[in-house]
């Protein structure tokens, strides 16, 4: 009977453990938490296949295309003039720009000058007498030898004994001698080339100019000249001619220019080419810094999109079914700064216009109708 009892009270013992812990399990296990379904609202755009043009990005600084640097090839002292010579004086066109005392060189071309008449006046009689038929055109010559003015040319030969004769006497050497001299004098006065404005001036008057001496920079403001460097991969779509969109870096100001000119030679180092464009406008100024959008060429069918939007550069997101997001592969055709030009969607495929954080592909989304 003892042991009965005793089997008894351990089999109770066993199952009201059983049920004591199965009581405490149930206690302390935290009901699983219900997690409710939360579908992402995405923002489209119907895809509408055209014709895109690809517009080249570039900049560059302006520099005057009629630019000269004036430099001295004589030596004297500045003379004063009318006009200050000073940065941002207006000169025009065959306008004296500088002026150098010549009085030396002046003395000594009329010494020159001298001379020759006198060896002219010295073979007049032998003209005479060995050609008289030659003696009234020298005797001509000799009446309109002005010693202010500029020496007139000789009069042409009839022979070659007359070259001889006049030739012998020296009378060329001394003719050649004095329109040398003349040509030189002329380099004491520099006028201007065309009509422009000085920029640069690093002479005052009663300097002493020498020789080889820069003077200034004179440039002409109505045509300016801006070289930008392109990708060589586009080289055979730039021409001349081609209009160009400018801006300044604000981009509050908007100037058209023109291509005038393609390097034939690309840079190894960048594989880059050189094109020259001209603009013209009063408001700018030389050393300006513009921006410039080159139109190259188009893209048929093709759509232009922010990178942002692009999927390891060869896709992008659509909406398919109006809830499925789907990863599409396209064909970029061109990379700008900001955007891409791309190719392989048809037309009514609803893009993504928005980055959507964690998308990937088969998600389940709904489209904001807004």
């Amino acid at each position: 009977m003892r042991k009965i009892i005793l089997a008894a009270l351990g089999i109770a013992a066993i199952v009201g453990a059983i049920f004591l812990g199965n009581y405490l399990i149930d206690k302390n296990q935290k009901p699983k938490p219900k997690f409710k379904k939360q579908i992402k609202t995405v923002f489209v755009e119907d895809v509408e296949n055209k014709s895109i043009p690809i517009v080249l990005s570039a900049s560059g600084n302006l520099t005057a295309k009629n630019k000269i640097e004036i430099y001295s090839e004589v030596s004297g002292v500045l003379k004063p003039s009318k006009k200050l010579f000073k940065a941002g004086s207006n000169y025009y066109r065959g306008e004296t720009l500088l002026s150098l005392n010549s009085d030396e060189f002046y003395a000594s071309i009329q010494s020159q000058k001298s001379n020759l008449y006198n060896l002219i006046t010295s073979v007049l009689p032998d003209l005479r007498l060995d050609y008289p038929s030659e003696f009234p055109k020298w005797e001509k010559y000799l009446q309109g030898f002005d010693m202010n003015k500029t020496t007139p040319k000789i009069p042409e030969f009839s022979s070659d004994k007359e070259r001889y004769f006049i030739s012998g006497r020296g009378i060329l050497t001394a003719y050649y001698n004095v329109k040398n001299l003349e040509v030189r004098l002329t380099k004491y006065q520099i006028r201007a080339p065309f009509s422009g404005i000085l920029t640069e001036a690093l002479v005052s008057p009663g300097s002493l100019v020498r020789v080889g001496q820069k003077l200034g920079e004179f440039i002409d403001p109505s045509v300016y000249e801006m070289e930008v460097s392109i990708n060589a991969e586009f080289a055979d779509l730039l021409k001349v001619g081609n209009s160009v969109a400018l801006s300044n870096l604000e981009k509050t100001k908007d100037y058209t220019g023109k291509v005038v000119r393609v390097n034939g030679k690309v840079d190894q180092v960048s594989q880059t080419i050189k094109v020259f464009i001209d603009v013209k406008h009063t408001d700018l100024k030389e050393g300006m810094y513009l921006e410039a959008n080159l139109v190259a060429k188009s893209e048929t069918e093709a759509i232009e999109i922010p990178r942002k939007l692009l999927v390891d550069n060869s896709a992008v997101y659509t909406v398919k079914n109006d809830s499925v997001l789907t990863l599409s592969k396209i064909d970029p055709v061109y990379f700008g700064a900001e955007t891409v030009v791309i190719k392989g969607l048809k037309n009514n495929d609803k893009l993504l216009s928005q980055t959507l954080p964690g998308a990937f592909d088969g998600m389940i989304v709904k489209i904001n109708k807004k």
